[in-house]
């Protein structure tokens, strides 16, 4: 019985690199998926380096050079206070990437440990949790997130990122459940029971792994959602600093005066919005026709 289960897992592992070597060639050749990567990888190095490599730190006023137009200078232009745009935007990127990341694997993790464990237990306790997360999922992102940020009083990233984490949570535990259901009734869980495996090595060494791909795609396409949620309540005023020279705070500081003819300061702000979650989409397409989930 040890000698053909040890032959089975042997095998199982087998086929499992052999899909996922197949898996990356796809991916190496899905053109959707290797640009998204290209700007993702671009607005990476920015949240890197960008610090190093701007030219005024962000919050430094030029009352000499109020609302100028983009130049050789200031590559885009000053805002209202005489401050960098350029600096800004490069400063913001570490920000958003920095909450948005944060936000969808706090959120991955939660989503995806209570989905492993309704859909292996079952029963009342699957019937419960499923009850409580559809509750939860069916109020709005951004109302349930404006609402949490204002009773805990929080103009800060932190809180914004663990209430985005917490609403994402739901969905991901409803992706990540509907795929352990169908594993959990495989033989190589039957005979992970059978070799009286403890239940966090079933759920985490054998089903976790097998389930892999709807919880990656289903990171990137939260991912793309954390970012415009952050921008967005960050345009609200809600959830960063204040003077935060986070993307959405930028925007909303100066869309205004786009009717004066001072466009640069709201333009490129919203450019590097639109820029990293369409890299994120892009990514999460060629997830979603190589996984095929």
């Amino acid at each position: 019985m040890n000698a053909s289960t040890s032959a089975a897992r042997t095998k199982s592992n087998a086929e499992r690199k052999t899909i996922r070597a197949e898996r990356l060639k796809l991916l190496r050749r899905n053109k959707a998926f290797l640009v998204g990567a290209l700007i993702l990888g671009f607005w990476l190095l920015i949240a890197v380096f960008g610090s190093i490599i701007a030219p005024h730190p962000y919050d430094a006023m030029d009352f000499m050079a109020v609302s100028k137009k983009p130049s050789g200078t200031y590559w885009f232009g000053t805002n209202k206070l005489g401050q960098d745009v350029y600096s800004r935007v490069l400063a913001g990127t570490q920000l958003i990437v920095w909450m948005s990341f944060t936000a969808t694997a706090l959120g991955t993790i939660v989503g995806g440990t209570l989905g492993l464990a309704a859909g292996y237990f079952k029963g009342w306790f699957d019937i419960i949790l499923m009850r409580i997360l559809e509750a939860i999922s069916a109020i709005p992102v951004l109302i349930v997130a404006l609402l949490a940020i204002a009773a805990l009083d929080g103009q800060s990233s932190s809180i914004t990122v663990g209430v985005i984490g917490f609403v994402f949570a739901p969905n991901i535990a409803r992706t990540v459940r509907a795929a352990v259901l169908s594993e959990a009734e495989l033989e190589y869980v039957a005979a992970a029971r059978l070799r009286a495996e403890r239940t966090p090595h079933i759920l985490f060494k054998e089903i976790l792994p097998n389930v892999l791909p709807p919880i990656i795609v289903e990171f990137t396409v939260r991912l793309g959602y954390a970012i415009f949620a952050i921008a967005t309540l960050s345009f609200l005023g809600a959830g960063v600093e204040a003077g935060s020279p986070n993307w959405g705070s930028q925007i909303s500081e100066n869309w205004a005066y786009i009717f004066s003819n001072i466009w640069w300061p709201t333009l490129f702000p919203a450019a590097a919005i639109a820029s990293l979650a369409v890299s994120v989409n892009l990514i999460s397409d060629g997830l979603l026709e190589v996984f095929e989930v």
